[in-house]
């Protein structure tokens, strides 16, 4: 295996995803792939259901990245099976290490909270409502991703758990 890693990370609108995916890879030194910033660029040219468009392209930056033997940090919502395989088989093409993270907020009122009150740092991104993101199809896991709970968490201290479950699983 080569020196690349990915983190890819998963969860719903609103748990701290992206919070905790742009901090790591700002401490890593990491390229930071968005799916919301590659799906908004897509729009004008993919009108109406983007289907897996940005999965795609964030598929490809990825693998090229990673054969340059960096490490690459994918945050999106991630909820399903073959968005999860889509990740896996980018590492194992690239010979890259792989981390799966979920991110969490077990606190369904927090959540709620969070969702309620986001706003986009995305130009033209329409966030989702807090009955999208309960309606959202969201599969259960056919591995153990590292799970990271925000909930009753400031942003530093998950960040923080995040990093040692990291280090620990890079060993």
């Amino acid at each position: 295996m080569s020196g690349a890693l990915l983190i890819a990370f998963a969860g719903l609108p609103g748990t701290g995803k992206t919070t905790l995916a742009r901090a790591l890879a700002d401490d890593l030194g990491a390229t930071y792939l968005r799916i919301d910033s590659i799906e908004q660029a897509l729009r004008p040219w993919i009108p109406g259901d983007m289907g897996p468009a940005g999965y795609v392209v964030a598929y490809a930056l990825a693998a090229d990245n990673l054969r340059l033997g960096r490490t690459v940090v994918a945050d999106s919502v991630n909820p399903i099976g073959l968005t999860r395989n889509g990740w896996r088989r980018v590492a194992g093409e690239a010979s890259a290490r792989l981390i799966e993270v979920e991110v969490v907020c077990s606190d369904a009122g927090e959540h709620r909270r969070r969702v309620e009150r986001r706003v986009t740092d995305v130009p033209g991104l329409v966030l989702p409502t807090w009955q999208d993101v309960i309606d959202r199809q969201y599969e259960p896991w056919d591995t153990q991703p590292l799970i990271i709970d925000t909930a009753n968490k400031t942003a530093g201290e998950a960040l923080d758990q995040l990093q040692k479950a990291i280090a620990a699983a890079r060993k």
